[in-house]
């Protein structure tokens, strides 16, 4: 049975917060009045009043009703007050907004203790309940307007008196909640990848969320917010949101339960046939054609389009999902997802990544059980209708082709290419697949995000560039699994004898069949292709990017010389590095951070941020030391030599023209295939269409960048 009480009109209003959670001589406006300057209202004149009634406005009692100096009593019709209501100031013009035009007034609607600012325009808001309104304001045609005592706003909080059962949490990673997090406001990936891990660790566990819980209120009786300059416009239900100055909402179905973030300077959007329950959308975020959200959260600047489903996930900065379902999902950030038979569930993929049509990542339906996960590193792109098991892991930059994969797969190898090879039966693992054949797509998507970070608040050290510290701790690994695997095609069946053979020229050409062990949860065999000169790849790579950053150290210390460079920095040991929510943080340094929550020397989520700003100013001589211990790895020689400093530069300057010739090359081959050439009658007319490949703007600009790195390096006299 619905349980449907009757109080007395005069109580409508008031007793927004019942007096069982007031304290004495506390009230039940506290919180309400902090963010307004009582001194600038006065109450209404009887003149006023006269002219209220005379264009059918009605009020239980207009001795509630408070109003600022320069207030006009004529721009309010056919409304109805209850409670204590504040009007600013109401002057005889209109408001425009992409050809919305809208008096300024309040007509046609029910409002109930609110606060509405200057020069709002509200009409057809059938019920506006306990809301703050900001200046200029439009809102036309909304249902229902309103907030509660319990509001929490998106965030996972528990208000007095409810029972802990009906927080919000945030089942990220894996549908079974076995990695759940409680939600909150300035939320980042990194603090969501932290709180994912360790859950062996009940003290840092119930540290994560004595810092949540710290950040909020348990008190009753918030009221909802409504910035400066806000549009909303044919919505059905807003229920317990808050929203920024400049927030747009047009034709939404029903948000509830949520905090928009929108400032000027990067707005947020939400439009027709959305419905968001439960979530947080930070800044610049765009919402658009039947949207559906539960539980989740949105980093700046992220995009849900097309019918997109997102479910207790989270979504990083600069990304866009449309059409398709995502469940159960931490994504870190710059992640593209289109398409409208694209899905993916239960996963920790860490940026930069591309989720292909028709993709199946995950799910119960592929796997034992509802527990399942999976992981991938930075640059995961899962191509045309694949079918992928959990639990399956992969390294960065791994680009797997179109088809089943039947078992669970963990490839360390990166930038790899995985396929099905029809000759074995079993998987085959193209190793630096894409310096190999694809330069153009992996050098212009680094350039990409990072050029389409659209962030006014970079609160995060995101690494675009495909060399970074995580990418050579990958390639060092990979490195010892080729000797492996090469050692065990040979007789001699050891490593040693594999590195032995893969550092002889005279091996380039040879054809070695090489079988990987570990990588798929299956009785299938794996083969490594291309495995000799992905070796040398490896190491060039590891050599140029150690250059690089000594360059770039170079630069940063002009009066240091080149032989103190080095010396300072060759002390620092390499380390692990963890990707927290697209930030490269050392291991040692996030296992300091997790020592300080334990021990409550860190206790608030500002303190936890602060550390990530404090790496961001250390990571740059961090890569350089870490660039090097890498180069000391992979060769004998003394860094300071002068004949290997030579040998190093050259060395460099060869990786730097290979790079910048791959890119024009693999672009192209695209522009040469004659199967590409058939759409077109003429060269001029496919130009036309096009464009012409040596006019290429990445193209060219590679080309510059080489020639700008040898540059550097003559100017610095290194």
């Amino acid at each position: 049975m619905n349980r449907i009480e009757k109080k007395p009109i005069a109580h409508l209003g008031f007793e927004f917060v019942s007096k069982n959670y007031l304290k004495e001589g506390e009230s039940e406006f506290d919180l309400r009045n902090k963010n307004i300057k009582l001194s600038d209202y006065r109450l209404l004149s009887a003149r006023e009043i006269e002219i209220l009634e005379a264009n059918f406005n009605e009020a239980e009692n207009w001795k509630d009703i408070q109003v600022k100096p320069g207030f006009n009593p004529h721009l309010i019709k056919n409304c109805r007050f209850f409670g204590i209501i504040r009007i600013g100031i109401l002057e005889h013009v209109y408001l425009e907004f992409k050809n919305l035009r809208m008096p300024v007034g309040i007509y046609n609607s029910t409002i109930i203790s609110s606060d509405i600012g200057d020069n709002v325009s509200i009409d057809r808001v059938n019920l506006l309940s306990n809301y703050q309104i900001g200046n200029e304001v439009m809102i036309l045609q909304v249902n229902e307007l309103a907030t509660t005592p319990t509001a929490k706003f998106g965030n996972g909080i528990v208000k007095e008196g409810e029972e802990e059962r009906i927080r919000i949490w945030l089942e990220l990673g894996n549908e079974n909640g076995g990695r759940k997090v409680i939600p909150f406001v300035g939320m980042r990936p990194a603090d969501a990848y932290l709180w994912t891990q360790d859950r062996d660790d009940d003290l840092l566990q119930a540290q994560y969320k004595a810092l949540t819980q710290a950040e909020f209120s348990t008190k009753r009786g918030y009221y909802g917010q409504i910035g400066d300059r806000t549009v909303i416009k044919n919505t059905g239900i807003i229920k317990d949101v808050n929203m920024g100055s400049d927030t747009y909402i047009k034709g939404a179905n029903k948000l509830k339960n949520l905090t928009i973030i929108s400032y000027p300077e990067a707005n947020t959007q939400i439009g027709e046939g959305c419905e968001l329950v439960n979530g947080i959308i930070h800044e610049g975020c765009r919402i658009f054609y039947g949207v559906k959200a539960v539980r989740f959260i949105l980093a700046a600047h992220s995009q849900l389009k097309y019918g997109a489903r997102l479910i207790n996930s989270f979504l990083g900065s600069n990304s866009t999902i449309s059409c398709c379902e995502v469940l159960n999902a931490l994504i870190f950030p710059a992640h593209e997802q289109h398409h409208n038979n694209s899905f993916l569930c239960a996963a920790i993929i860490k940026g930069q990544s591309n989720m292909a049509a028709g993709a199946t990542l995950g799910s119960n339906h592929n796997s034992r059980g509802a527990d399942g996960e999976l992981q991938a590193g930075r640059g995961f792109w899962p191509g045309l209708s694949i079918s992928l098991k959990h639990n399956s892991k992969f390294a960065s930059f791994n680009l797997i082709s179109k088809g089943n994969y039947p078992a669970e797969i963990q490839n360390p190898l990166p930038f790899s290419l995985i396929g099905n090879d029809e000759a074995s039966g079993g998987l085959l693992i193209i190793a630096a697949y894409w310096f190999q054949y694809n330069l153009y797509a992996l050098a212009r998507n680094a350039w990409k995000f990072a050029n389409r970070d659209q962030r006014i608040n970079k609160n995060m050290l995101l690494e675009y560039d495909f060399l970074a510290p995580d990418t050579i701790e990958e390639i060092l690994n990979a490195l010892t699994l080729l000797e492996t695997w090469v050692g065990d095609s040979l007789p001699e069946k050891t490593q040693e004898a594999g590195k032995k053979w893969l550092e002889n020229p005279a091996n380039e050409n040879v054809s070695l069949d090489v079988w990987a062990t570990g990588i798929e949860n299956s009785k299938r065999k794996s083969k490594i292709a291309k495995s000799y000169r992905a070796y040398h790849i490896f190491k060039d790579l590891i050599h140029y990017h150690a250059f690089q950053e000594w360059l770039g150290a170079h630069e940063r210390n002009p009066n240091l010389s080149t032989l103190d460079i080095l010396k300072n920095a060759s002390k620092q040991r390499i380390s692990h590095w963890e990707n927290l929510g697209g930030q490269l943080v050392p291991s040692e340094a996030v296992e300091g951070l997790k020592t300080n929550i334990r021990t409550s020397q860190i206790t608030s989520w500002n303190q936890v941020h602060q550390f990530y700003q404090e790496q961001a100013e250390l990571y740059p001589d961090l890569k350089f030391q870490n660039a090097l211990a890498a180069l000391k790895i992979i060769q004998t020689s003394d860094l300071g030599d002068p004949t290997f400093m030579q040998q190093w530069k050259n060395k460099a300057i060869e990786v730097s023209a290979f790079i910048a010739k791959g890119i024009e090359r693999s672009r192209a081959k695209d522009f040469q295939d004659p199967f590409r050439q058939a759409m077109f009658h003429n060269q001029k007319e496919m130009e036309n269409v096009i464009g012409d490949w040596k006019e290429n703007d990445f193209i060219l600009q590679a080309q510059k960048t080489h020639e700008a790195f040898v540059q550097k390096i003559i100017n610095s006299g290194l």
